[in-house]
């Protein structure tokens, strides 16, 4: 593959601008659902629905391993030509997220004993999110096997075709959830089997593409030999396992909201669901940068291109902030217009007005400690990473403590700025180590 040594800021972009897209339709998913269930007349619908995504993104998004770890070693073996290696790496981790997959399945009304004594809601919201989780659950295996053909094809720069297995799922799970609920009144059924059945046709169709993608360009056929070796498998558990760790704590950071909103009251946790949807779409657009620049940081390092390397990190940083900037002034002027589209249960829409300010700051501040995390992930800086995010959450817990008591929901806002900055900082801390590898 022919790679330039002087990453430009025109070069990121362009490998970019799929990721855009396809991440763009990802949190019109967590709008849309939002959107159908704010619209059935009741907080009890958005609480439970915000209560119960939460919860199973925890779970599912505790696998990113899957994908960053795929596009680490995927990326590096790239810049070494090791193909045998990509393909065999891809299939043992689709094995692994296979096996973790029949397990969450497995721990379903564990999970549900969880949210209930973990949120303090109403016997009607709670038997809402059971009849979520019990349908959502079933697409663990498709789910966890999409993280891993995602960081397949970023790792390989392909970044096309990991936006499009991206953007298909997303779009096909939107189709899928507005006609089971306003076609068929499934309620929260609709968007949970919405879900699913998105996510098995879009895992069928790409694993297929896969494969040919393997035998045409690597010329291997793709089969089982060495792939369940347990020396190598445990390897892999083992270098998996610290960013196991990371999204576990990240996860739960973002589930902490909704927690201490069910705390403040269901209509506290109404709004923080509104207004949580607009941090997950700065952060869609800010990873774009961060997914591209993976690929590009594993392959600089396993060519051993130093120059390569720090244009990339000094282009994507820019790059980053420049986005957060413009989704912030894009936020000053249509705040008001995409609440209304969320529900439309005026003393919601009226309190959430008061909330502005938090959704303005976070996405530029926000945006270095998502390049950090690219940075890191290309570089497989597995340790630093997870050493980092354990200390930012737990400096993020005890400050939003002390400030909710002091300041109410305006204070746990507060606290998750502070998380940002703290990941940033602590990140910055370790990265000299990643130039030793050069």
């Amino acid at each position: 593959m022919k790679h330039p040594v002087n990453i430009s800021k025109l070069y990121i972009v362009k490998l970019s601008i799929p990721i855009f897209f396809a991440n763009l339709a990802i949190p019109l998913v967590g709008l849309v659902d939002t959107g159908l269930m704010g619209h059935l007349g009741s907080e009890k619908y958005l609480a439970a629905t915000s209560i119960a995504t939460a919860v199973i993104s925890m779970i599912f998004w505790s696998f990113g391993f899957l994908r960053m770890g795929t596009v680490g070693i995927v990326s590096q073996a790239l810049g070494r030509g090791d193909y045998r290696g990509i393909v065999i790496t891809t299939i043992r981790n689709i094995v692994i997220g296979l096996f973790f997959a029949l397990i969450i399945i497995s721990l379903r009304d564990v999970i549900l004993h969880f949210i209930r004594d973990f949120f303090a809601t109403s016997e009607e919201t709670q038997n809402l999110i059971r009849k979520y989780i019990y349908i959502r659950i079933l697409s663990a295996p498709a789910e966890l096997i999409m993280y891993v053909l995602t960081g397949f094809y970023l790792g390989l720069q392909r970044t096309f075709t990991s936006s499009l297995l991206v953007t298909f799922f997303s779009i096909t799970n939107i189709v899928f959830s507005v006609f089971f609920v306003i076609s068929l009144n499934l309620g929260i059924y609709g968007v949970a089997l919405g879900t699913v059945l998105s996510a098995y046709l879009t895992v069928i169709i790409f694993l297929i593409s896969t494969y040919f993608y393997i035998k045409k360009h690597f010329n291997i056929i793709p089969r089982l030999d060495n792939i369940f070796v347990t020396k190598k498998i445990l390897k892999l558990f083992t270098i998996n396992f610290d960013i196991f760790v990371r999204t576990l704590f990240l996860t739960f950071a973002f589930l902490w909201i909704p927690y201490q909103g069910a705390k403040l009251g269901e209509d506290y946790l109404a709004i923080n669901s509104i207004l949580l949807q607009f941090i997950m779409i700065a952060s869609f657009f800010l990873d774009a940068y961060a997914f591209s620049t993976e690929g590009i940081i594993g392959f600089s390092i396993g060519r051993k291109q130093k120059k390569s390397f720090l244009n990339a990190v000094s282009n994507s940083f820019k790059l980053s902030f420049m986005t957060g900037l413009i989704i912030s002034v894009i936020y000053i002027f249509f705040f008001k217009y995409i609440i209304g589209t969320l529900t439309n249960i005026d003393y919601l829409i009226f309190l959430s007005y008061g909330y502005v300010i938090w959704v303005i700051l976070i996405p530029p501040i926000a945006s270095f400690c998502y390049q950090f995390d690219g940075i890191f992930i290309g570089a497989s800086q597995t340790k630093e990473i997870r050493n980092c995010m354990i200390i930012s959450v737990i400096l993020y817990i005890l400050f939003s403590i002390y400030l909710i008591d002091n300041l109410d929901n305006h204070g746990l806002w507060l606290s998750l700025l502070f998380f940002m900055i703290i990941r940033s900082l602590t990140l910055n801390f370790y990265f000299p180590k990643i130039l030793n590898k050069f």
